[in-house]
């Protein structure tokens, strides 16, 4: 019997690897109080930036700062930085926490605003993930996806685990606990639920799990396999794999359960569904050519059109928020690699120089993947810039990490 687990935590630490074009140089100057706090906040904030492959830290140390300081910018430019942030955590009599933080743009000596979260110690993480993706967004002009959470699937010893995490790897929540699998994990569009496949009775079942109370609930168990679970974006339905009939085939099923409808009528094993970003069409993988490859085809059912033709065995079809990307994994000489397709042009990247990747999820703003893989060290989960130049490890100590998933961008 799978049960709800106990919040046992998986500790992860971030390292990044690779140099981009071009990186905005900043500074995090350490946060006044930040070393009676349980969290250093300002080396969170710099390792979510950092992580994105679109900044790099510049030395801060020797300075004493916070946000209400007025920094002399020309020391800052001296150290070649082109922002600044600077603030503060101070504890509160009631046990909450005050962070305050403030960001200058060095270059043009302007003071681009702040602001400030009184939170619970359980919160500060988040508080610190929040001020990451203020940076982000005044800086870049895209939203930051550092206050966003992340699903994956551990298995140590005969104990399968699914996590719900900070989009770092960290702060991890178990959710469920079974000796049986839990395998594709998926986030609903408001990101309040996981639909999943467990094996708890034996044979695969998809249930759906919210994520804050624990509750779940039957979404499908027909006579053979239901597996491999994907909402619409509207979050009314999801398309599933179901053996009922035969061979496995694509099926719409209402997200409050149902009877399913068929979308696929073929001779084939057709699996792996995924919505394109505006709902239209569905991504799937289908033998039908003879070896795996990613076709498409409309959501309500129709004739399917091929998608990849490099390469002889193509899986894992993910699409980008923006509906620009397909990210999939594809065999290359017996290795399982991480490709990225513009899907515009058909212009396929490889990614990776992994050879047993899996499972790529696209960051909420599409300028990251998350994906698990087989290091010398062991399993881990990775996320990369869409051009393979910035890769950045969140490293486990629970056993195999695999099946990940990146949720939506939350609700304030």
């Amino acid at each position: 019997m799978a049960s709800p687990a106990l919040p046992v935590l998986a500790q992860f630490r971030v390292e990044v690897s690779g140099v981009g074009l071009t990186q905005l140089p900043i500074a995090l100057v350490p946060f006044r109080g930040e070393e009676a706090s349980p969290h250093k906040i300002s080396a969170i904030v710099q390792a979510d930036l950092e992580r994105s492959g679109q900044f790099r830290g510049v030395d801060a140390s020797g300075q004493a700062l916070d946000e209400t300081s007025r920094p002399d910018l020309s020391l800052w430019r001296q150290r070649t930085a082109d922002s600044l942030v600077a603030g503060s955590v101070t504890r509160l009599a009631d046990g909450r926490y005050d962070v305050r933080f403030r960001l200058w743009d060095v270059v043009r000596g302007a003071d681009l605003g702040g602001q400030s979260y009184t939170v619970p110690q359980a919160d500060l993480r988040l508080a610190a993930h929040r001020i990451a993706d203020y940076v982000y967004e005044k800086l870049t002009g895209e939203k930051g996806i550092f206050s966003t959470r992340v699903a994956y699937v551990t298995r140590a010893g005969g104990r399968h685990t699914l996590w719900v995490a900070d989009a770092d790897g960290e702060n991890a929540q178990a959710a469920l606990a079974s000796p049986e699998p839990i395998i594709s994990p998926v986030w609903s569009p408001n990101g309040g639920q996981l639909a999943y496949v467990s094996f708890e009775s034996r044979k695969p079942i998809v249930y759906v799990h919210t994520v804050a109370s624990g509750q779940r609930r039957l979404l499908a168990n027909f006579r053979g396999s239901n597996s491999a679970p994907a909402w619409a974006p509207d979050g009314a339905s999801l398309a599933v794999t179901l053996s009922r009939d035969g061979g496995s085939q694509l099926y719409s099923i209402p997200a409050g359960g149902g009877e399913p409808r068929r979308l696929t009528q073929s001779a084939s094993i057709d699996t792996e569904p995924t919505f394109a970003a505006d709902g239209s069409g569905i991504y799937f993988v289908s033998d039908r050519g003879g070896a795996p490859q990613i076709y498409r085809m409309p959501a309500g059912g129709g004739a399917p059109t091929r998608v990849t033709f490099t390469g002889s065995y193509n899986i894992s079809p993910a699409v980008s928020p923006d509906g620009r990307w397909l990210a999939y994994i594809s065999r290359v000489g017996g290795a399982f690699k991480l490709h990225v397709m513009e899907l515009a042009s058909g212009t396929v990247t490889a990614l990776t120089d992994t050879s047993a990747d899996e499972n790529p999820s696209f960051a909420p703003n599409s300028k990251l993947i998350l994906y698990a893989t087989r290091l010398p060290s062991g399993e881990a989960l990775m996320t990369t810039t869409l051009d393979g130049k910035i890769k950045a490890r969140l490293a486990g100590r629970a056993g195999d990490i695999r099946e990940p998933d990146w949720g939506p961008f939350q609700k304030q």
